[in-house]
Formats: structure tokens, sequence, C-alpha cells
């Protein structure tokens, strides 16, 4: 690594359900190799903390969507710090004492959210990061994010089975992508005219 990366926490944001919006907070407990102290995504699995990038969020609003921190289900809000450019298994430090390591990048979604009908996208599925604790503490708003090393593409926490099934949600969307782009679907659109 070149030069340092640093951001800052812009929300910690927490819920007591899943696929609910979060209640952007101030700050928040760590629990070591668990997650948010009182958040529904807490537990003994590879997707204990999300992040997500407040430029991610801002090019949501400039789709014209009213949203804000904690409306993509992200746990820490983030700024100053290009997230996407974190590999897997890279070790961050936020605030005094808290330590995570990037265990996913990007996630599947097998139901559509409510943004993404909205705006007919959502960010987190892409930028969003997830996230396994290996040091507990407080995060707060204003703490400062720094990148303590690069990861090499592994975590041992996240499963073969959810890179797998990452790896094959890109493939489709690949495929699809693709394929709406190909003369032979241009040929069959121009047909339906």
């Amino acid at each position: 690594m070149t030069e340092p990366m640093h951001g800052t926490v812009v929300s910690v944001n927490l819920s007591p359900r899943k696929t609910m919006r979060k209640t952007r907070g101030v700050s928040g407990t760590l629990v070591f190799d668990r997650g948010f102290e009182g958040d529904a995504h807490m537990g003994d699995w590879h997707r204990q903390v999300s992040l997500l990038a407040q430029e991610s969020i801002d090019t949501m609003v400039a789709k014209g969507l009213d949203v804000k921190a904690g409306d993509f289900a992200e746990n820490i809000t983030t700024t100053g710090i290009d997230l996407l450019a974190l590999p897997v298994g890279s070790v961050i430090t936020i605030g005094d004492d808290s330590v995570l390591e990037i265990s996913q990048i990007g996630k599947v979604c097998h139901a559509k959210c409510a943004i993404y009908y909205q705006a007919g996208d959502c960010v987190m599925p892409r930028e969003g990061l997830f996230a396994v604790v290996r040091t507990a503490g407080e995060i707060k708003v204003g703490d400062s994010i720094g990148v303590v090393s690069l990861g090499d593409g592994t975590c041992d926490r996240t499963p073969e089975s959810a890179v797998r099934e990452f790896a094959e949600e890109r493939a489709r969307e690949a495929a699809e992508a693709g394929a709406a782009c190909s003369p032979a679907s241009a040929a069959g659109h121009l047909g339906k005219e």
C-alpha cells in the first residue's frame, strides 16, 4: 500500500429486525466476533457489520431518491475512504479500539428492496461491504477509519458457499446485460415494435 487510506464515520445505524431500514444514531457497541449490540444482523456469521459510503448514497440521491444514512440497512456509513478498494481480508481500524476484517464485498439480493423499486437500482448489493469484528469497542460518529492492511481476497469467516453464490450472481447479471445488448436481442426487440 503506497498511500494510507483514511475515512470518517458519518453515521452508526442499527435495527431490531432484518429487512428494514436502520435507525440513524451517533454510536454503537461492537461485540467481538458478533457485530453491533442490539442489531438484528449481530451473530455468528461472516456478515456481522455492514458498511456503505456516503458517496454511494449521494449517487442514489442524484437519481432523485430521498434517502439517507441507514436507509440501505448499513451499520456504518463512511465518507472519505474508497471502500471498494479494500479486498476481502483487509483489516481496518475505527476509532480508538475497534478492528474489523472485510469478509464480503456486495451481496446477493434474493428479493428486491423498496429502494430498488423506487429507483430501479440499489447500491448496497454492489458497493456495500461486510465485515467481522476482530476487536470490540465503541464506534461513534466522527471516528476515524484507517486501513491496517489490504487483504488477499480471503477471510476465514467467509463460507465458500457465500463466495460461490456471489460469483454466480455476478455471472448471471453479466450474461443478462450481454444478452440485452446482443444483436439477436436487438433484432428481437425490433420485431416486437
